[in-house]
């Protein structure tokens, strides 16, 4: 391994390798690639039922349409009419029969432009029979509409005994909705056909060798005729991980048959209704425990809607299990899933991946503990945080535990008991005075888990060059979506042959140079291809100190790269070499400036059909404090002040990891608090554009938010420079939001009932809340539902089928 020192780049704040680009407008996206001379541009046909059959589709009016060159249907596809990530087979790019949800694709237009295209769409006549459709968690039960993926069961020790012979029991039901991505570069691809099969792809994909394999499969080619290409996404969030394959499919089949490149960009309100979103949850618990607060046992069993077909469902519901504990140890526990298929789109990767909704039924169970005990609910939290040597319901033994002491930590930092103090004062005051405005205040922990579950997954390759003028190209099997991968890509190289990130380069992911890529998800891009690109640098480095110890006459033991130059003890004493002049004599001596690098993690194993093993090569930990206040009347509210203590390791970059936790806690504020997908009656989504699906702004943004890195605690797993992932965990944070709120809405009855308050607790949600518990009335667990009435069209969009 490096020595600790120098370290030239990496653990500061360098700036985003995009960040100028970003700024003036000059980041190239898919969108903004040169028009290759014949493009076609390209316009899907959906279906506008969620469930029901496919009598016929006259297309006559389309291929008549002004610019319009080619329709294409399943019966124009060479290889497989299937996009299914995991072999479930349950996906066809185009429906043939079966219509399970609304935004499945029916045909693809092909015209000269975009305008023609989306214009020629809804010229189709389709004739369709509709069938009464399946959207929900608790009609699908009733139903008993199973997914294509398995139920898990987890378990250690007997839950039912134990919860039957402690000292107290409760039971209940937290329910969570989806959630939509949101990224701000839609989905988008663009095809352009070579010398017979070949074909570049360039796909705003998270997941290249993924979108390579699904084109080949659809062409029925080998996958070495297929490029697959991404420099910079603006933005994934999970949402690009498998959903870009359709469309990257379509603009290949289109170019395969026209034999001229074909574009793509999703219109916003189509990629909505097309594409799939976090997962929703409804939660049962039971839990045992005794007055001081102490855990006897639980049990849950999560229901998940997975919509029309598998997707990732079966991983994201196994990490919500594995994740169901949070951070606190189940002496005696039992852990069921029960995916649901519904005629929604079909539920994918989103960022923390299941995590946060397990997450969020472990805090559920410590909020009701500490109704139930009148103590604080922080004070349960620490009795019953893991110790080290503890087994998680996997089976998997805790050895880095750090929950007690960064709550702990953070408490004292932000003043959790005098706030609270004071906030449980000016709420006595208010109820007093009848005044509307009440405060809330809540802390909650985060254990994440890093690494796929798909342990195949675990691993990356990387390419790096030097060229004979000291600057260097690195490549890895990463993805950048906003997420400052690439930085700590360049930062790593800019270690290992000491030089300033200014002379290194780093190239678009693209699967002619590094192969068989993961996703670039789990957080765990900058673990893998971080230490995939070291291994390849280290070798350069390697080979360049072998020759200058040879050509100086140099000790090996005292060749150091730094400050862009190489220094060495020789007999004649200190030589120092510009690391330019000694790799051009490299060169010109034969040696090798180039490498590829690979990485698989270690020590971890995984065994699904049990629900046992070592998932996970570490755990990420943090915990963060959220002050609110709400308005008793209307059910608004605000978030005042939030407060996060993260631990990131050696963070690569502070300030890019800050971003990283920033931005997480928000995005998962919003999924808690103001993000709401409505479908109606017939199973049509009416949250599909901007203007009816709420995202936070800058306005919702705490008024005091303070972000600080636990520091000086490496990691203890050998990841890159003892660094942890830093991407989705802080997602998770945002728990005490939902639980401020709850807090604020207790202090209606000064804090006897546990409110229970779903999500998203709108302020709908939250209304109906305060009016329940005002009539005295324990909370049900179900929160608010919205009917929206159906319609016979969208004045928005235009139906086709």
């Amino acid at each position: 391994m490096l020595e600790r020192s120098p370290k030239p780049v990496v653990e500061k704040p360098t700036l985003h390798e995009s960040a100028a680009l970003h700024v003036t407008g000059t980041a190239t996206y898919i969108d903004d690639l040169p028009e290759p001379r014949g493009t076609l541009h390209l316009a899907p046909g959906l279906t506008r039922i969620a469930h029901g059959r496919l009598v016929s589709m006259d297309l006559s009016a389309v291929r008549a349409a002004p610019g319009v060159i080619t329709v294409l249907t399943a019966a124009d596809i060479p290889g497989q009419n299937d996009t299914s990530p995991i072999g479930a087979h349950d996906e066809p790019l185009f429906v043939t029969d079966s219509i399970t949800s609304e935004g499945q694709i029916l045909f693809v237009v092909a015209a000269e432009t975009r305008a023609q295209a989306r214009a020629a769409v809804r010229r189709a006549v389709v004739e369709t029979e509709t069938l009464d459709p399946i959207l929900d968690i608790d009609t699908a039960r009733e139903a008993r509409a199973p997914c294509a993926v398995p139920g898990r069961t987890m378990t250690r020790g007997d839950a039912e005994a134990a919860i039957a012979a402690a000292p107290r029991r409760l039971s209940g039901r937290i329910v969570m909705g989806g959630q939509e991505h949101f990224y701000l570069e839609g989905q988008a691809a663009l095809a352009l056909p070579g010398e017979g099969p070949e074909m570049i792809v360039w796909s705003s994909t998270q997941h290249p060798t993924e979108t390579q394999a699904m084109v080949a499969h659809l062409l029925d080619v080998p996958a070495n005729t297929i490029t697959a290409s991404v420099r910079r996404m603006g933005g994934g969030f999970g949402g690009k991980e498998t959903q870009a394959n359709q469309t990257a499919c379509l603009a290949a089949l289109v170019a395969h048959h026209t034999r001229r490149p074909a574009r793509l960009r999703l219109d916003r309100d189509d990629d909505m209704v097309m594409t799939g979103k976090r997962h929703d949850f409804a939660i049962d618990y039971t839990v045992g425990f005794d007055d001081d607060g102490k855990i006897h046992g639980v049990d849950m069993l999560l229901a998940c809607r997975c919509g029309w077909s598998a997707d990732l469902s079966g991983p994201v519901i196994d990490r919500a299990l594995t994740h169901a504990d949070n951070a606190y140890f189940y002496p005696a526990v039992r852990l069921r899933s029960l995916p649901l298929r519904t005629n929604t789109v079909s539920n994918t990767a989103f960022r923390g991946f299941g995590v946060p909704q397990g997450a969020l039924a472990a805090e559920r169970v410590i909020e009701e503990i500490a109704f139930a005990t009148g103590l604080d609910p922080n004070t349960v939290r620490l009795r019953n945080v893991y110790e080290n040597g503890q087994l998680t319901p996997y089976h998997m033994t805790v050895e880095d535990s750090i929950t007690a002491a960064i709550l702990t930590d953070l408490a004292r930092r932000c003043g959790y008991d005098t706030r609270k103090a004071a906030l449980r004062a000016s709420n006595a005051k208010a109820a007093e005075e009848g005044r509307v405005l009440r405060r809330g205040i809540a802390m909650t922990p985060v254990k994440f888990g890093i690494s796929f579950t798909a342990t195949h997954y675990n691993q990356a390759g990387a390419l790096v060059h030097v060229y004979t003028d000291g600057s260097v190209q690195i490549n890895h099997g990463g993805t950048e979506m906003g997420q400052g991968l690439h930085t700590k890509m360049m930062q790593v190289a800019a270690r290992v042959f000491g030089l300033p990130q200014s002379d290194i380069r780093l190239t678009a992911t693209t699967t002619d140079k590094v192969p068989n890529t993961s996703a670039t998800a789990a957080s765990s891009g900058a673990d893998l291809n971080g230490m995939a690109v070291l291994d390849a640098a280290t070798k350069i480095r390697d080979r360049i100190r072998d020759f200058a110890a040879e050509r100086y006459n140099a000790d090996p033991g005292t060749i150091r790269f730094h400050n862009s130059e190489i220094h060495m003890e020789t007999g004649q004493g200190t030589l120092v070499e510009s690391f330019a002049a000694v790799v051009r004599q490299a060169y010109l001596a034969r040696v090798s400036l180039s490498s590829s690098g690979f990485y698989k993690t270690p020590e971890i194993s995984w065994d699904p059909a049990t629900g046992r093993g070592h998932p996970f090569y570490y755990f990420a930990y943090g915990a963060a404090c959220a002050e609110i206040v709400i308005d008793t009347l209307t059910g608004e509210y605000r978030i005042d002040r939030v407060d996060i203590l993260h631990d990131a390791g050696l963070s690569l970059n502070p300030e890019i990891d800050r971003g990283q936790i920033e931005g997480g806690f928000v995005q998962g504020a919003g999924w808690l608090t103001m993000e709401e997908l409505v479908w109606d009656k017939k199973g049509a989504l009416r949250t599909h554009a901007p203007s009816t699906y709420k995202i936070p702004t800058a306005f919702d943004m705490p008024r005091v938010f303070n972000v600080a890195l636990l520091e000086d605690v490496p990691n203890r797993k050998a990841t890159i420079f003892r660094s942890k992932a830093v991407g989705e965990p802080p997602f998770a944070l945002a728990a005490c939001v939902l639980f401020a709120l709850s807090d604020a809405v207790a202090s209606l009855d000064d804090h006897r009932t546990c409110p229970r308050l779903d999500a998203p607790a709108t302020p709908e949600t939250v209304l109906a809340c305060i009016e329940r518990l005002r009539a005295g009335k324990s909370a049900t667990g179900h929160g608010t539902k919205i009917e929206v009435p159906a319609t016979d069209a969208d004045p928005v969009r235009d139906p086709v089928g």
